[in-house]
């Protein structure tokens, strides 16, 4: 009688790990998952402020190139790109070949060049740039740390149990 309660105690002790261990499993999958979204908000952020810039170079380049409207007017609609990682990164190859075009066309008007607020906004640019790329490292490390225990094992088990998917990278092809 003794040893079936020893034995029925390992047991129920083993069962208890097993619980604990796939609990603390589930709940680190969701904080990854979680570190995941917060990253690509961090990135959606940064493209919100790249795009925000877009009116504040219109209005600065307007006196000077009436005539490359529709340069300005493809960069402002370029705004309103949908906020998904497929759709963002197709319009970000779009936005910077539309804005090296208008920096191009830059170059052809000395007094805009010489302009202050014109070169703040290209810092301004150049620096959400730099921010934007830190960004997407950032995400791309936090789904690479995501896919890692979503494949790994045991964590493996929980997270197709658990409806956790492998994540894809987010790439901008530029």
């Amino acid at each position: 009688m003794e040893s079936l309660i020893f034995i029925g105690s390992i047991v129920a002790g083993l069962l208890l790990l097993i619980v604990i261990i796939a609990i603390v499993l589930k709940n680190s999958l969701i904080a990854k998952s979680n570190q995941v979204d917060n990253a690509f908000a961090t990135v959606d952020v940064m493209l919100k402020q790249r795009f925000d810039l877009i009116p504040q170079l219109t209005d600065c380049v307007k006196g000077y190139m009436q005539h490359e409207s529709e340069l300005l007017s493809k960069l402002t609609e370029l705004r309103s790109t949908p906020r998904d990682a497929e759709a963002l990164a197709a319009s970000n190859v779009e936005f910077k070949q539309q804005l090296q075009q208008f920096i191009i066309k830059a170059e052809a008007y000395p007094e805009l060049k010489a302009s202050d607020q014109f070169l703040m906004l290209q810092r301004s640019i150049n620096e959400t740039e730099e921010q934007l790329a830190a960004s997407r490292r950032t995400f791309n490390m936090s789904i690479n740390i995501y896919n890692n225990a979503v494949l790994q094992f045991p964590s493996s088990i929980i997270a197709r149990r658990n409806g956790f998917e492998k994540k894809t990278y987010f790439e901008f092809n530029d």
